[in-house]
């Protein structure tokens, strides 16, 4: 474990490789698991006050899910999510002509319609993130959905902290990353 800031990181951001294969997953992350994605409050509130902006780019069962659940909803551990269509993929969810599940909130974010990305829970991906009111642990979820990006990340020998760099920079700051990565390369030599 190393600490930055009032951070506690998991050594496997450092010691394991990840590099996302949607070609054989298929973006699965967006569709597999029991919950939504992860939200924070000012992502809520921007959801409130973007939908209509985002709406355009999200297919129809997905819209309707939204506007009968809400542009979230709150977990069974209380937290903030998006919401689910029929219990399976996360109602922000586009699939391409292939098949391949990605985020309609990014996509309208390429369009220029909107100035956020997507949540930084889904940004982070494979990292997670549990806060209290003194830590946040940043740690791996190792998803056996994502077998083939571990594979794919060992052979380009890509270790997570580096796939999901931007995602880091953009939730901890740059002079995180930075401490992040002097620790990193201290410690793999």
């Amino acid at each position: 474990m190393l600490s930055i800031e009032n951070t506690l990181i998991s050594d496997e951001l450092i010691s394991e490789d990840f590099v996302c294969n949607i070609s054989r997953c298929k973006g699965e992350c967006c569709v597999a698991g029991e919950a939504g994605a992860p939200l924070e409050k000012k992502e809520t509130t921007f959801l409130e006050k973007n939908f209509l902006k985002i709406k355009p780019f999200l297919n129809p069962k997905g819209i309707k899910s939204i506007e009968d659940q809400g542009v979230f909803v709150k977990g069974t551990d209380g937290d903030f999510e998006t919401p689910l269509v029929d219990g399976e993929e996360c109602a922000y969810t586009v699939f391409s002509e292939s098949g391949i599940a990605s985020c309609g909130i990014e996509k309208a974010h390429n369009q220029g319609a909107i100035d956020f990305q997507k949540p930084i829970s889904c940004h982070l991906y494979p990292v997670r993130i549990q806060s209290n009111e003194k830590m946040v642990a940043v740690n791996y979820h190792n998803w056996s959905i994502c077998s083939d990006a571990c594979n794919l990340g060992n052979t380009l020998k890509i270790p997570i902290y580096q796939f999901v760099k931007k995602a880091l920079i953009r939730k901890f700051g740059k002079a995180w990353f930075e401490a992040l990565e002097e620790f990193a390369k201290k410690t793999s030599k």
